[in-house]
């Protein structure tokens, strides 16, 4: 199934007390760029979690976001720094003997004080949280494979109707082609002849030359290699894998024959006709450059 790289999923899922957010997002790139965003406490699973997103997505600029959310706070636990708030105590009551203050040192004060009382969450089983953050990692790939399948089905049918435009336009060029070279024959040679008209020339030697230069004019095989790039577009539009930079190649190969035979029409139709089909393929290229 052809593929965009453009596209957004999300999952969730919720287990003791706490709920766990994926997103992702994705744009065109020439490669698979992933950028994970998680918190601290699951960074232990980064690994798993990039190891399975690159399984199903092959190209793209790929952001990922997992949040957490905490419900029920049971994993975490509040400690006291016992000769931490000693010496705060003994330090405070020092201060009041040596100034002869009113305060008093109560409980109040001394808790307020950084790392007297701090909060520390268990260990997670990482086997067991994996096991639940897959499942949303998962749900969020398959959204976002949807929408990027749907978009490249778009893709692949406008690119399908171009083609058929260019095809036609193809076939009008071809038509002409042999008039082409008639028509190149012929400036050849007035052109000659009014080179050579005080010369004593070998009218069947000059007649050959301008035979064997007015060949070199000819777009019979060019016309014949643009159409094969065309009907191997539309076959690689059905491949069922990553198609994005064999058709970028062979969409350098049309625009390649299209210079080609730009530059050997001399016909002022031809040559518009080649300029719309230049215009197509570089509207072809850029749709392209949103494939996987």
């Amino acid at each position: 199934m052809i593929r965009s790289m453009t596209g957004y999923g999300r999952g969730t899922i919720e287990m003791d007390g706490r709920s766990y957010t994926v997103e992702i997002k994705s744009v065109n790139h020439r490669y698979c760029d992933l950028s994970i965003k998680i918190p601290k406490s699951l960074l232990p699973l980064e690994d798993r979690i990039r190891k399975t997103v690159q399984s199903k997505l092959n190209r793209g600029k790929i952001d990922l976001f997992l949040t957490q959310n905490l419900f029920d706070k049971k994993d975490v636990s509040a400690f006291l720094n016992k000769s931490l708030a000693d010496s705060y105590y003994s330090c405070l009551t020092e201060l009041k003997e040596r100034y002869s203050l009113r305060d008093e040192v109560n409980l109040s004060l001394i808790s307020k004080f950084p790392e007297v009382i701090t909060a520390k969450q268990e260990d997670e089983d990482v086997e067991e949280l994996w096991e639940s953050l897959a499942k949303a990692l998962n749900d969020a790939l398959d959204m976002m494979l949807q929408m990027r399948e749907r978009e490249g089905l778009k893709l692949k049918e406008d690119i399908i109707a171009k083609c058929r435009g260019i095809k036609d336009m193809v076939l009008v060029i071809e038509e002409k082609s042999a008039d082409i070279v008639q028509e190149y024959q012929n400036k050849l040679k007035v052109r000659l002849n009014d080179l050579l008209k005080d010369y004593k020339v070998d009218e069947n030697r000059l007649a050959m030359e301008v035979a064997l230069l007015a060949d070199k004019a000819s777009i019979d095989e060019e016309i014949v290699r643009l159409k094969s790039h065309l009907v191997q577009v539309i076959e690689t539009l059905d491949m069922d894998e990553p198609v994005g930079r064999k058709l970028d190649f062979i969409i350098q190969e049309m625009n390649r024959e299209t210079n080609t035979i730009a530059s050997k029409a001399s016909n002022l139709d031809v040559i518009n006709i080649m300029l719309s089909i230049k215009n197509e393929i570089e509207k072809i290229r850029e749709q392209v450059q949103n494939l996987e």
